[in-house]
Order: structure tokens, then sequence, then C-alpha cells
């Protein structure tokens, strides 16, 4: 079994092809091809949880290993580790494993843009990014390359996170700043990008009447990052439904009528000229389509 560090798991994940692989996992998904078991969560020492999550379809399966452990910031230790590791299905041979945390950032990002793409965005011109953390970097270089966004106003909690965010973009060849107050520019913005850990609403009510928004930060019930009446007022589209009833806190805070909530596996694009939301929280499948591709470019 070959193993990948940070930087090997990255260079097999490019984002052109990683949106593609989550595009061809969904059609798995709506076929019946592919399958996940709910995610397992054990208790470990010192207050840490270890999270079990197995995927697999005809060819592969995945299986991510990830531990929390909070007291390991005062330790100068990740908090989150984590590691993916691809199985041949037919033999139960390990085939790769690959760095977690890597992994999950850059298939999130995909994700985001391949769910929009299935809601019927395919590009943008102006984005409002409110985070500065792993996957708001990861959404911000992902949209850079594949949908050429070339002006990017970034805010976060802490105002020098922001500015360093800001800055590695320009470093890319976007016209990128850090801004003190998000409502300024939300008028703007045709795309907007929440990848925080708030409990409360962080994207502006008062956006475009087009506006797309991807929203990823809000994993708990008693979390969310969008306003309900925004959530109210759009088309909503989520990767997986059980996840979203259980975990999408946006959604759940806001009463959405579950009835009109596509999943991307389903959806019918959203009419034009007509608000949009992306919500994901995460699933073993993404896992495996990030794992199937890494499988295949390292050949």
């Amino acid at each position: 079994m070959r193993t990948l560090d940070a930087a090997e798991t990255a260079a097999a994940l490019p984002w052109g092809p990683l949106v593609e692989a989550m595009l061809r996992m969904f059609e798995r998904e709506r076929r019946g091809e592919a399958r996940a078991a709910p995610r397992t969560a054990v208790p470990l020492a010192a207050g840490g949880t270890m999270l079990l999550m197995p995927a697999a379809d005809a060819d592969f399966a995945a299986l991510k290993t990830v531990t929390v452990h909070a007291g390991n910031a005062a330790r100068g230790l990740p908090v989150v580790q984590g590691e993916v590791v691809l199985f041949d299905a037919a033999t139960g041979t390990r085939l790769l494993a690959l760095d977690g945390n890597v992994l999950t950032a850059r298939r999130t990002a995909a994700l985001s843009l391949a769910g929009a793409m299935r809601a019927g965005r395919k590009g943008a011109e102006r984005v409002l990014l409110i985070g500065a953390g792993v996957q708001a970097r990861a959404h911000a270089e992902a949209l850079a390359e594949l949908w050429d966004v070339r002006r990017l106003a970034i805010h976060a909690r802490t105002a020098a996170h922001a500015e360093d965010l800001a800055r590695h973009m320009r470093s890319l060849g976007v016209e990128a700043q850090a801004i003190a107050d998000p409502d300024a520019v939300a008028r703007e913005a045709d795309l907007v990008v929440a990848a925080t850990n708030a409990l409360d609403p962080v994207v502006p009510p008062d956006l475009r009447p087009d506006a797309c928004v991807i929203a990823i930060g809000a994993y708990r019930a008693d979390m969310a990052e969008v306003p309900a009446a925004l959530v109210r007022r759009g088309s909503v589209f989520v990767d997986t439904l059980e996840g979203a009833r259980r975990e999408a806190g946006d959604l759940i805070r806001a009463e959405v009528d579950w009835r009109a909530v596509q999943d991307f596996a389903h959806a019918v694009p959203a009419a034009a000229g007509a608000p949009v939301l992306v919500k994901t929280v995460g699933h073993a499948l993404w896992d495996l389509a990030a794992a199937r591709l890494a499988h295949d470019e390292e050949k």
C-alpha cells in the first residue's frame, strides 16, 4: 500500500478532475451503485473522539478515520488528525492511504462547486468569502482556478487571518482584499461562501436577487451561518438529505420545507435570476470519490 503525505495528497487531487469525480459519484449514488454507512463516533481518552466513515461502490471501498482532541492545541499537536484508506472492493487489498485533512479540505471545496453546478450555477465574478481557515482557503483556491474569480472580498473574525488569506490569493493573481464589514459588499457579490464555525448567522441578509450562497460551516443542528429568511427565500440544494435533516442547522433553524429541498444526485437546476443556497454537511461517498481519483492519478 502506498502512503501519500499532505503535499502528495494535494497533488493527487487536482481541482478540475476532483470536481468531475464528485459529479460522477452523484451519478453512482443516484443509480444505487455506491453506498455509505452512518458515521460512527467512539469516545476516546482525554475527551477525544474517533470518527469512522466507510463507503463503497462496485470497484473500491474507502474508510476515513478521524480523531478529534480539543486539548491538543495546548500540547502543540493538531486538534484534528485523520487518514483515508482506499481498498480494492473485490479483494480487500489496501491500495492507498491519503492525508485525511488535506483530502477533506479539497474534496469539500470540489463538492461545493459540483453542487453549485447541479443547482445551475457555473461561475462567479465577485465573491464574498466569510471565514479564513483551511476550508475558506481551499474554496478560494478552487474558485480562482476553476471559475476564474478575479475579485474576492474576505471577512473573518480575526482581521489578520483575513489579510493573510487575501495576500495569498493576490499571489495567485486574484484581486483580493480583507474587509471589516461584509454587509458593505454583499449586494455586489454574485457568490457568497461561508466557511465558519459560527453558532449564529454570518451571511448578510441583503444579497443580490440572483445570488448563490455556499454554506459549509454549520455542521450541527445548533449552528447556522445563513439567516432563516434567506434560507426560505431561495432554492435549497444539499449534498445528502439524510445528513442535512440531522446536521444542517441553517435549514433546521429555518424550519425549511424539506419537500422542496433537493439533493445533488437528483437535482433539477434552479431558474436563472433566483437565489440559490448550496449546503453541505459531508458524507463518506465524497471521500471515496476523492480517493478513487487519487488512485487513478497515481497510476
